[in-house]
Parts: C-alpha cells; sequence; structure tokens
C-alpha cells in the first residue's frame, strides 16, 4: 500500500478524498438543469467528513447553497470564510435570532412567534430577515400544515423586516418514488406552492428534493434540489447504485500498536468473550474503539483488512481501542503483523473493500450513522 499522511499523535484517523467528493458533486450536477441549483447538505460536520473543508471542495465545483442543521453549524462557516448562502434545515429558537442576522444566515420559518421576532430584529438591525417556510406535507416532523401555507404566510408577510427567499418540504419515501406515499407528498407541495402564487405569494426559491429524490424524479426538481449523503459516495438506498455512480469519500485506517501471540485458552477484551483456540493467534490491537464510532454492538462480528485480506475482529470492543486476529493455519499463511502495520476498518486494501453499508448491515442501522459516528473524534486527513 501506498504511504499516506498520518495523524502525529494518534495511530487511527480518517482520509476524506477530496477528488472523489468534487466527482460525486458532478454527478449530480448531470442530472440537474442548467437553471436548477444544488444546495449541498453539510450538516453534522458534513456527515462526518469535515464541514468546512468539504464546503471549500464543493463551493469550488459550483454548489450554490448550503444547508445545516443548526446556527452553530452555520457559524463555523461564516467564521471559515464561506460566502455562500446558508440555510438552517429548522427553526432554530428566538434566543438565535441575532446570530444569525449577525452571520446572515437564514433560517427555516414554520411558528407566527418565531416569524414576527425574526422580523423585529431584523428591522432593528437595518436589515430584512430571508427565510425559508418548510412545508409539512406528511413526514410529521416541522413545518407549517400544507392546507395552511397561505394563512400563515398572510399573517407574517405583511412585516416589513421579512421575506421569503423559499420553501421546501422533504420527502419519507423518496426511495420509493412510484409509492403512493411519495406522490401524496409531492402533490400536497405543489398544491400549497400554487396556492401561495394564486394568492400573490412569491415562494422565492422552490425545493422538495433530497438525495433519493434527486436520483429518481427529475421531474420533482423545482428550482433546487437538495444533496446529502449522496455527496460523500454512499447511497441512500440500495436501488441507487444502478442510477447514478459514486465514489466513497471517507476511507478509516489504523495502524497497529501492540502485537501478542497469548497462550491457548486466554482470554481478549473485556468480559474474555472471545478465547485463543488451538491455532496459533496473533492479538494485534488498534488504537479507535466505540467512541470513535466503531460500535461495540460490532464486537467479535466485524472484519478489516490487512495487507488485502480480512481479518476478525475479537473481543469487545472498547471505548479507545480494539482487537484484531490473525490466524494462521497450514493452508493459509497470512503474514504476522508487526507495530506499525496498517489496516484498514473502512476502504480499500488490495482488491477488497469494506464499505459503510456492510458495517450498517451488521449494526441494524443505516450508512448515514456510521459515517457521522467516524467523524466525530478522529482527525481527518484530506488527500
Amino acid at each position: 500500500m501506498l504511504e499516506r499522511k498520518i495523524p502525529e499523535t494518534r495511530w487511527a484517523w480518517v482520509e476524506i478524498d477530496r477528488g472523489a467528493l468534487r466527482r460525486n458533486f458532478r454527478a449530480f450536477r448531470a442530472l440537474t438543469q442548467p437553471r436548477e441549483r444544488i444546495c449541498c447538505v453539510i450538516k453534522a460536520d458534513a456527515y462526518g467528513h469535515g464541514a468546512v473543508e468539504c464546503a471549500r471542495v464543493l463551493a469550488s465545483a459550483g454548489a450554490d447553497m448550503f444547508a445545516v442543521a443548526t446556527v452553530d453549524e452555520g457559524v463555523v462557516l461564516r467564521d471559515a470564510g464561506v460566502t455562500l448562502p446558508i440555510l438552517v434545515l429548522s427553526e432554530p429558537p428566538v434566543s438565535a435570532i441575532g446570530t444569525l442576522l449577525a452571520h446572515d444566515i437564514i433560517p427555516s420559518v414554520y411558528t407566527v412567534e418565531f416569524a414576527l421576532a425574526y422580523g423585529e430584529c431584523a428591522v432593528q438591525a437595518g436589515t430584512v430577515g430571508r427565510y425559508h417556510l418548510a412545508i409539512e406535507t406528511g413526514m410529521n416532523r416541522i413545518g407549517v400544515r400544507c392546507t395552511e401555507a397561505v394563512e400563515f404566510r398572510e399573517s407574517i408577510d405583511f412585516h416589513r423586516g421579512l421575506c421569503c427567499d423559499g420553501v421546501y418540504t422533504h420527502f419519507a419515501t423518496a426511495d420509493d418514488p412510484d409509492g403512493w406515499d411519495y406522490k401524496l407528498q409531492l402533490r400536497r407541495f405543489d398544491e400549497a406552492v400554487a396556492a401561495m402564487r394564486d394568492a400573490g405569494l412569491e415562494c422565492g426559491i422552490v425545493h422538495c428534493d433530497n438525495t433519493p429524490a434527486t436520483i429518481f424524479d427529475p421531474a420533482s426538481h423545482h428550482d433546487m434540489v437538495r444533496v446529502g449523503i449522496g455527496l460523500y459516495g454512499l447511497d441512500p438506498c440500495p436501488q441507487a447504485a444502478a442510477r447514478i455512480e459514486l465514489e466513497p469519500v471517507m476511507s478509516v485506517r489504523a495502524r497497529v500498536t501492540r502485537t501478542i501471540m497469548p497462550a491457548m485458552g486466554e482470554g481478549v477484551g473485556y468480559g474474555f468473550t472471545y478465547r485463543v483456540p488451538r491455532t496459533a493467534v496473533e492479538i494485534c490491537t488498534l488504537p479507535l474503539g466505540y467512541a470513535d464510532g466503531l460500535s461495540r454492538t460490532l464486537s467479535n462480528r466485524m472484519e478489516v483488512l490487512y495487507r488485502g485480506e480480512r481479518i476478525r475482529q475479537v473481543g469487545n470492543i472498547c471505548m479507545d481501542q480494539c482487537m484484531v486476529a490473525i490466524h494462521q493455519t497450514p493452508l493459509h499463511q497470512t503474514p504476522w503483523a508487526e507495530h506499525g502495520d496498517l489496516m484498514t476498518i473502512i476502504g480499500s486494501d488490495g482488491d477488497d473493500r469494506i464499505t459503510m453499508d456492510e458495517m450498517a448491515e451488521l449494526r441494524g442501522t443505516i450508512n448515514y450513522e456510521v459515517a457521522c459516528g467516524f467523524g466525530m473524534r478522529l482527525e481527518k486527513i484530506y488527500l
């Protein structure tokens, strides 16, 4: 394997492939019409990939807007010099309004109380508060009910401190574009937008498509699509792989910090959930654990790559460390590892690859959660 940059203080890290991120963005750009904008969702530290660096790459690739989950996530981007519009995909508390205005961050709006307070503060600051109206179409999470959108807008739009910069909704089942639920949400959204326009209300940027809807339903792109998980090379659902070619952006690596050849019958890790069998076994310690996103539920169930071969993780995964075992048999002589040898937890080595989806299936979750977990504490190396 090629020599790679590694952190100075810990032998476990994630690698972020900026070229793959750029190519994934271009793959989504190819799905859109020239007039259709792309909002890149970089919430949760860009799904664990590093929001600031990903924002820089995506801005240079042609992103039109960024979306985050919290006001603080937007502030981090502004402090890093990001100048593109930033949308918060929820309505913050009233106490956050000053921060929104000071950093030119656009909130979602769906309560009259927040909207009017936002408008008042904007007037006092000598500006106009832009907002995006979140419309509830069936997911039952956030937003103004689709049948009440006109009434809501008329109750706040008199305020000179407010400007509707956009309206949007979010799909619950966009991975099934032919399904009744998806079609119902889309119809409700389209009807709400039409009703607002018929009432003479400006809607600004109309957007509803998340990653799967962007892939499967070009007719619903409207003015802008919001692409999240797909940017990072992760499919939002299995059937997406046949429609768009994406490259994983994150790999997770570690170097061996200790090797030992325990005697037969000795246990490994907390609780001794693994004991050394009769055959010769080398136990190697890797310096990452469940506090780094390597879920404890994977204990004794997962594999890592070493010199292009799969080897078992053994024993209970600890908070900061885990152990793997190299078994040698007369028919298969995997080389013993040495201190400092490289192992791959997520990513490719030789002709094999361990994916986020593989790990997600073992954990009974989705690739989104796996990626976010690895991004919490491990240092990021940008390639």
